[in-house]
């Protein structure tokens, strides 16, 4: 049996479980919808039975591994912009975008399923990310480091193209490259003097 929702998990049960999803994502990745419970359980350092306790269908687990996946790229912004400039925070935040993405690749095949299935892991993925790039952005406006005509809409049109181009561990430098260049699209234009 699933665990209530509303009760909070004791701080061991909570790193199980935060252990569980981590193995899962990684499993899933690599294996598709052939993933065994038995892996991720091994991967993750617990018994089965602790899995299947906190996650009892595989559909459930794929849904909590992708949602856990998009709650620690939004969750991670106000660290971000309290450890960094917003310039840096706004990189910092694209490579884990990066790393988020490709991990939703990965597991594609397990996502399609549990569509198919008749749940959407995506309800909400789409609104939390599109704020916390926001939240970066209008930081870097307000701080004169990022150009403010550059919506966060945009942004994050460039940010899925890019993530595109790393679906493939092999694509990650190219990734990089693109983000950099985007990034630097971002910096406000210093207006000359004519010259004379």
């Amino acid at each position: 049996m699933a665990r209530d929702a509303g009760r909070p998990l004791r701080a061991d049960a909570q790193r199980n479980r935060d252990k569980i999803l981590a193995a899962a994502v990684r499993v899933f990745s690599e294996e598709g919808l052939d993933a065994h419970f038995e892996r991720i359980a091994k991967e993750a350092g617990v018994g089965t039975g602790t899995l299947y306790r906190n996650f009892p269908t595989r559909e459930v687990l794929i849904e909590a591994a992708y949602r856990n996946e998009v709650a620690r790229l939004c969750d991670a912004v106000p660290g971000l912009l309290a450890a960094m400039s917003p310039p840096e925070a706004l990189r910092a935040w694209t490579r884990r975008f990066i790393d988020y993405a490709t991990a939703k690749f990965g597991m594609a095949e397990a996502l399609r399923a549990v569509v198919a299935s008749g749940t959407n892991p995506y309800a909400d993925s789409h609104e939390m990310i599109q704020a916390a790039l926001t939240s970066l952005m209008h930081a870097g406006a307000a701080a004169g480091t990022i150009r403010s005509d550059i919506s966060p809409t945009d942004m994050f049109a460039a940010l899925a193209g890019i993530a595109l181009t790393s679906a493939k561990p092999e694509q990650r430098a190219q990734a990089e490259r693109l983000l950099d260049l985007t990034l630097d699209g971002l910096k406000p234009v210093r207006s000359t003097p004519p010259e004379g």
